[in-house]
């Protein structure tokens, strides 16, 4: 990987190189001050200072040439317009062809300069993150807020698009009218936005809408699937090799696998506390019915991810059988009279997981122009399948027999998923297309990677990253921010984790403060939803109707939530502040759930379990976008990578939640509800004071 110093000089404009930010002087100057303070020869007020006034100094550079460079694309624009205007009156194919040309160049320009602000706008970023590191400040906090603050702000300049809109709305309007629309009395504005196709201004509102609220949602549902989100593609011949791994249908075949599985998960838990009952053990066993898969899972993910870093097809169709033969063996349980089949087909299930090699192809083999919307489109068939199955149950109330095998509510859940395995296994076999790893070696051989400025597509890879990130996009800046900070060490400390025990040494005090928080809220999920069915007919006498119903509803607000929290929340405050905020609400749910009095009512049930759900859906969205902020960057690829910790965190919760509610219920089925709570009240009481230790450390 190219570390940002070496990507700054690459992609200068030559006649604007003495614009850019001084990043090599500015990272001098950073190392120069450790060193001074070690010595005591400046003490922190003054480094403060003089750092403060040598940034100041170098976005008023960049402030004034953006500026300079915006007056010269209007002027431009402006005497374009009165030739428009004269040829609105004498008509001239080829006069209004080379204006339409002088347009586009004006176009071509923008670009440039959109290209000069993104680059100076992410050193800016990161040359503050380096002070932040190298001083354990919150200066970055300071500095940001008191220049976008004052109101002679120069840096809002850099990291909004002032002027820019007006730029391109006078490009728009301008090529829109030179178009062939003989009679037409129509503008610009009396059309949707999408009617002009004008390649120059696509390749340019590509670029603005990253600085927009609107990619915010999707950037933050693809937080929660924690998949490496690699640099953009720098040339047009990486971008080539990309598109040549990428395909569609392979794509859709992961997300689907990943509805699947959550279907497959959730689908039982209305029913397991009665299937568990009709073969003779307690309904509380339902814990360990349901928590088998996730035991299962925590070894499942380890080889499965290993695996893909051979095959994406073969681990898949592995993954296809077992889960197939699981629902057969859970389903068959029934008539056999056996809990252990009914645990062996759980277990089956668990083994069967491929979510590991779903996260590994949309990081590794979808281009990075679209990852976002791969990784989004994970998160929502997660939540999709989260919703669809207690759905799905509570729909499947029949009871019939076939040749003395009985299908009823506990075994059609079984059945209707080894049929949908099935089906899924044959779509599989026919229309997936395995990347060829030796064929793509090859390329990058052939094309190695170069930067040239003249070429139009090139222009527009540059701007992929959006000018203006927020809080919760910063993996790409740490994984640069790492090459950076070890531009001396040697090759093997960038290599991705090798073993359990070296990603384990990576995980400094703020990443295991995550991982802590991820298997908290995880647990305490886990202990809302698993015994959801015991505790509601206990003490509200709902069937199994009614608990679909209850866990659908609570499955289904989930996207609602994150585009809420994605789209206006997380512009509005910090990560941090949001996930010891969530995590206080989650606190609170789960203190509402305790029943405390004789009576414990539907209404004290639905309402404290929807704060708890909630609270932890958005606990999870920021916990994992901190998460790939802190983490190592050689944690971000490789068979241990930060997507298999954190799976294997959240897996291990589900398994001493689900082990908690089994042996809870050995007192009784009136003491459950408290005494399953209460480890969840106790985990997130020291999940919130971990997260006020670490506090400082969380950007």
């Amino acid at each position: 990987m190219v570390n940002f110093g070496k990507k700054l000089m690459a992609d200068q404009i030559p006649e604007w190189k003495g614009y850019y930010i001084n990043y090599k002087l500015m990272k001098k100057k950073v190392k120069q001050y450790g060193g001074q303070l070690q010595q005591g020869e400046k003490d922190r007020r003054r480094v403060l200072k003089d750092f403060s006034k040598m940034l100041d100094d170098q976005i008023e550079k960049i402030v004034l040439f953006l500026l300079e460079q915006q007056g010269m694309l209007a002027s431009r624009i402006e005497k374009l317009g009165k030739q428009r205007a004269i040829l609105a009156e004498q008509p001239d194919i080829s006069a209004i062809t080379k204006l339409r040309e002088a347009y586009r160049e004006v176009g071509l320009d923008l670009i440039k300069l959109l290209k000069f602000v993104d680059l100076n706008a992410t050193g800016i970023r990161k040359i503050l993150k380096k002070f932040d590191k190298r001083f354990g400040y919150r200066f970055t906090d300071y500095y940001v807020t008191t220049r976008s603050n004052h109101p002679y702000s120069q840096i809002q300049q850099v990291f909004k698009h002032v002027g820019v809109g007006a730029v391109v709305g006078a490009l728009s309007r301008n090529l829109a009218d030179l178009q062939e629309r003989q009679g037409s009395y129509l503008s610009i504005y009396d059309q949707p936005s999408t009617a002009l196709k004008d390649p120059i201004i696509d390749m340019i509102n590509s670029s603005v809408d990253k600085l927009t609220r609107s990619t915010n949602f999707l950037r933050f549902l693809g937080q929660h699937a924690l998949i490496a989100d690699e640099e953009s593609p720098s040339t047009a011949g990486e971008e080539e090799i990309e598109d040549k791994k990428y395909h569609f249908m392979s794509l859709m075949l992961n997300l689907v696998n990943t509805f699947l599985y959550m279907v497959n998960t959730y689908i039982i838990v209305p029913t397991a506390d009665d299937y568990s009952v009709s073969l003779g053990a307690a309904s509380t066993v339902c814990g360990v019915v349901i928590g088998s898969m996730a035991v299962a899972q925590i070894f499942s993910s380890v080889y499965f991810s290993a695996w893909s870093n051979k095959s994406y097809f073969k681990p898949l169709v592995f993954s296809s059988i077992v889960l197939f033969l699981g629902n057969v063996c859970y389903a068959m349980a029934y008539d056999m009279k056996s809990l252990t089949v009914l645990i062996i087909g759980r277990l089956l299930c668990g083994l069967g997981s491929a979510r590991a090699v779903n996260r590994r192809y949309i990081s590794d083999c979808v281009p990075a122009r679209i990852r976002m919307q791969a990784s989004a489109g994970f998160v929502s068939a997660s939540a999709l399948g989260m919703a669809c199955g207690p759905a799905l149950a509570g729909l499947l109330q029949w009871k019939f027999k076939i040749y003395m095998v009985t299908f009823n509510q506990s075994t059609l859940p079984g059945w209707v998923m080894a049929v949908a395995w099935l089906l899924y296994l044959i779509w599989l076999w026919f229309s997936f297309k395995e990347p060829n790893r030796a064929t793509e070696m090859n390329d990058i051989q052939q094309n190695p990677a170069s930067v040239q400025r003249a070429d139009i597509n090139q222009l527009e890879n540059g701007l992929a990253q959006p000018l203006l990130r927020d809080s919760g996009s910063k993996q790409n800046e740490d994984e640069d921010e790492e090459v950076d900070d070890s531009e001396d060490a040697a090759h093997d400390s960038r290599k991705a984790a090798t073993s359990i025990g070296s990603a384990y040494r990576l995980l400094t005090p703020s990443v295991k403060v995550q991982l802590l928080i991820y298997f908290m809220l995880k647990y305490a999920m886990e202990i809302l939803l698993s015994e959801s069915s015991v505790i509601t007919n206990h003490y509200f006498n709902w069937n199994t109707s009614a608990v679909a119903i209850f866990l659908a509803i609570l499955g289904l607000t989930v996207l609602p939530v994150n585009a809420v929290v994605g789209t206006y929340i997380s512009n509005m405050f910090e990560d941090r502040q949001l996930l010891m905020v969530s995590q206080i609400a989650l606190l609170v749910g789960i203190v509402l759930s305790f029943k405390i009095t004789s009576t414990y009512s539907a209404v004290q049930y639905v309402s404290s379990a929807l704060i708890t759900f909630v609270s932890a859906e958005v606990l999870e969205g920021v916990n994992l976008s901190l998460l790939s902020s802190v983490m190592s960057s050689r944690l971000s690829r490789g068979t241990y990578n930060g997507g298999l910790l954190s799976t294997e965190a959240g897996t291990l919760a589900r398994v001493v939640a689900d082990c908690t509610i089994t042996a809870a219920g050995y007192l009784g089925i009136g003491k459950l509800l408290n005494i399953t709570l209460l480890p969840s009240l106790l985990i997130c009481g020291a999940s919130i004071a971990c997260t006020f230790l670490t506090y400082n450390s969380l950007f």
